[in-house]
């Protein structure tokens, strides 16, 4: 049977990788990523040649018998997403889930992780506020559930971050501002890249930040509530 491993890839700086991803990167059989066309960036990179297969939120059943098949020949098998942490708001997740249930036949599948960059704990980290807990909440929804989504947020009694899409960053910082206008929230975007930016403040003042030049708006976002006091 071989290994799986998870390994967590940069958010936006290459230089970010480990040296133990690099190695594990260099002596598995196959790479299975979300986007092969952003995956196979960073393996030109460090000069990595490996076949990729692409797995993605909406891949077919039969993608994982692919995966699991592969396994039980005995390649091992490395897991990566676009950036981050796989299984982090993160079709691995449900692959890992997949495999260690339905397809983990009379031997279980040995699944490693290899650890590093995460958007959310990088966001974290920066943040200032209380992180002995926090609650992580993911994307919220696109329509459905979307106001239930934010009225959790603001009720929830530790640190809470979720992440947020280009197209809907405004729209979640009015939201906490009609629900918690005195709240300190602090907003990352574009972690690790070359436009890296870093926001703080109520989220009236972070609103006035992002509607003063549209370049504020571009990017993937990370927000951080303080937690209610």
């Amino acid at each position: 049977m071989g290994i799986l491993y998870i390994i967590a890839t940069p958010l936006g700086n290459l230089g970010d990788i480990t040296l133990r991803a690099l190695e594990i990167l260099k002596s598995v059989d196959l790479v299975v990523c979300e986007d092969t066309r952003q995956s196979v960036k960073l393996l030109n990179h460090y000069s990595i040649a490996r076949p990729l297969v692409s797995y993605f939120q909406h891949s077919k059943l039969s993608k994982i018998e692919y995966i699991a098949e592969q396994l039980a020949r005995g390649k091992n098998i490395a897991l990566v997403t676009d950036a981050g942490t796989p299984g982090i708001s993160d079709p691995g997740g449900m692959l890992v889930s997949r495999l260690t249930s339905e397809w983990a036949g009379e031997k279980e599948i040995k699944i490693v992780p290899i650890p590093g960059p995460c958007a959310a704990i990088a966001a974290l980290s920066i943040c200032g506020f209380p992180t002995d807990k926090f609650n992580f909440m993911g994307f919220p929804p696109h329509k459905k559930g979307r106001e239930t989504y934010f009225k959790k947020v603001a009720e929830a009694d530790e640190t809470v971050v979720f992440y947020e899409s280009t197209h809907r960053i405004l729209k979640a910082i009015e939201q906490l501002k009609l629900l918690m206008p005195e709240r300190q929230i602090v907003v990352a975007r574009e972690i690790t890249k070359m436009f890296e930016s870093i926001y703080r403040g109520t989220a009236e003042k972070i609103l006035s930040i992002l509607n003063g030049d549209k370049n504020n708006l571009k990017g993937e976002f990370v927000i951080v509530v303080k937690k209610y006091e």
